[in-house]
């Protein structure tokens, strides 16, 4: 059994994206900029019998002073780091497999479900501030920092919000530890703390992302504009709590399937957004 979703051709990227080399024919540019280096092609997600990613960049050992990396390199590696971030869970491989291990298997599925949540916020946390960070200096290149300051304050404000929770105590080993101690109490705690970071994460997501497609498209680069009704709604917690207790525990087979196949959602619909993202930023390059 696999407890990963079966990878997309290429990479975990959005239909009919497969980016460097081999991939759409970038945005094009009304500065006429090109194409750029050939970066390395998207990797799949992670979870046992996933696809491995490309090889490593180099075989030797590193050299022994690396230059600070550019806003264009942290955007390279933070798109392709969702490999190691953006785990995709498999509901009913997941629970085949804790049934078939009296429940131990489930420690892992817990482990898991803090871990991409954590992982996933910083790796994007990168992504974004790096290509705000690429996109002011691109301004400054077309004379147009002046007139973009306002959208470049509101991006900030919104990264703050995705820097703030990266203070938040996500620790997955501790966690974990934690439900041997009081495991019903704890995944209460836990199921309700990661409900609202998937909601916090997404709107600070769709607050960057919006100045991102206002930005680029000074540089005549049309990139969508995010949909805010996509931020998902709260769960009733006061209500699931109620029903968890009163059947004994078996409504957490159905609050289980939530908290993997939400994030998952979330994740495919970042996926996607990162490849045009990606096409663009190599555009400018």
């Amino acid at each position: 059994m696999t407890d990963s979703a079966p990878a997309t051709p290429g990479g975990p990227v959005g239909p009919g994206h497969g980016l460097w080399p081999g991939g759409p024919t970038p945005l094009q540019s009304s500065a006429g900029y090109g194409a750029g280096p050939s970066w390395p092609g998207p990797v799949t997600p992670s979870g046992p019998g996933a696809t491995p990613g490309p090889a490593n960049w180099s075989s030797g050992p590193p050299p022994p002073y690396a230059p600070p990396q550019s806003p264009a390199d942290r955007i390279r590696l933070a798109w392709q780091g969702r490999a190691s971030t953006d785990y995709i869970f498999n509901y009913w491989t997941a629970l085949g497999w804790t049934v078939l291990t009296l429940g131990i298997y489930g420690y892992y599925v817990f482990y898991q479900l803090v871990r991409r949540m954590r992982d996933h916020n910083a790796r994007r946390l990168d992504l974004l501030d790096a290509t705000i960070t690429f996109a002011w200096e691109e301004a400054g290149r077309r004379g147009l920092q002046g007139e973009l300051t306002p959208s470049f304050q509101r991006a900030a404000a919104h990264l703050g919000e995705l820097r703030k929770m990266t203070t938040d105590f996500r620790e997955p080993l501790v966690w974990t530890l934690l439900t041997l101690i009081a495991s019903g109490f704890v995944h209460f705690v836990a199921f309700i703390l990661l409900d609202q970071d998937l909601i916090k994460h997404d709107q600070a997501e769709v607050g960057v992302e919006y100045e991102i497609a206002l930005i680029f498209g000074r540089f005549g680069l049309n990139l969508p504009y995010p949909n805010p009704a996509r931020v998902k709604g709260r769960h009733n917690y006061v209500a699931r709590v109620l029903v968890a207790i009163f059947t004994f525990g078996f409504y957490f087979l159905w609050w289980y399937h939530d908290m993997m196949v939400q994030p998952n959602r979330h994740f495919h619909m970042n996926w996607s957004e990162e490849d045009t993202l990606a096409a663009a930023v190599q555009t400018l390059l």
